[in-house]
């Protein structure tokens, strides 16, 4: 578990950085463009993805198929909504509305079952309790 912790360790820092690149983009173009994507690349990537870091490096979930599944769809999803949300309201490219809007969609019901993930871990015995 302890390498779950080093995962989204790394995934929360490359998301710090990312969001700290758009927030110094933002305040020197002046554009707002991009200040959803920013608040949800901080909020969701950074933090979230750091809090869930801080959990497995002090806890050891009993079920280590749904912390695996846990970890990898917190990943997968917060990776899919933020540049889903960047498709959506940047909209860098030529893609039809169906497409950004459905990988926009996509993205955050993946992150909002790893969410759920997360809840029934609090809720269950780890090997600590």
């Amino acid at each position: 578990m302890n390498n779950y912790s080093k995962i989204l360790l790394r995934f929360s820092a490359v998301f710090a950085l990312l969001g700290a690149v758009i927030g110094s983009h933002m305040a020197g173009a002046g554009g707002p463009e991009f200040q959803t994507v920013h608040a949800h690349i901080l909020v969701v990537g950074w933090l979230s993805l750091f809090a869930f870091a801080v959990y497995y490096k002090i806890f050891t979930p009993a079920n280590k198929t749904l912390a695996a599944l846990h970890v990898y769809s917190a990943i997968i999803g917060t990776i899919g909504l933020t540049s889903g949300m960047w498709l959506y309201y940047v909209r860098p490219f030529n893609f039809g509305d169906t497409f950004t809007t459905i990988f926009f969609i996509v993205g955050g019901t993946i992150l909002l079952i790893s969410f759920v993930f997360f809840l029934l871990l609090t809720f269950m015995k780890t090997e600590e309790d």
